[in-house]
């Protein structure tokens, strides 16, 4: 299985939280792990937040970060270029999403397309989740 995290699932790897389990379960039975570049972006993005709003020790953090980034170097990265704006377009013309939560499933939807395994889609966003389900992804949860 190739499991597709958006930012709201692969936070869920860093920190103990709701559902926790759930993603670290779904990502140890997956054969390969895939994500939007700008998923960089907002899960340091979500880190740092963390570490402002709840005084995090800076230890915690930079061990947080660490494993992220050894993680990133083996995840699947789909790339925003002018191929996936055209299924951003489309997704965004079918559902009610944010900008990033139409990159994070053009991406699923680009890479869902193009393994021949069986393929999840996590997030914990329920306006993302229903348009994942409606391309026809099978999600988490």
């Amino acid at each position: 299985m190739i499991l597709y995290l958006d930012t709201s699932a692969l936070v869920k790897k860093y920190f103990k939280e709701k559902n926790t389990a759930e993603v670290i379960s779904a990502w140890k039975s997956s054969l390969g792990i895939a994500t939007s570049v700008v998923a960089y972006a907002e899960l340091l993005a979500a880190v740092y937040r963390k570490a402002r709003e709840t005084h995090v020790k800076k230890s915690i953090i930079a061990n947080v970060v660490r494993l992220f980034h050894a993680d990133w170097s083996s995840f699947i990265i789909v790339e925003v270029d002018n191929r996936l704006n055209e299924t951003i377009r489309r997704v965004i013309d079918n559902h009610d999403l944010r900008g990033f939560d139409a990159i994070h499933l053009a991406s699923a939807v680009t890479i869902g397309s193009a393994v021949a395994d069986k393929f999840l889609f996590a997030c914990y966003d329920e306006r993302l989740r229903h348009a994942a389900q409606a391309e026809n992804l099978e999600t988490l949860p």
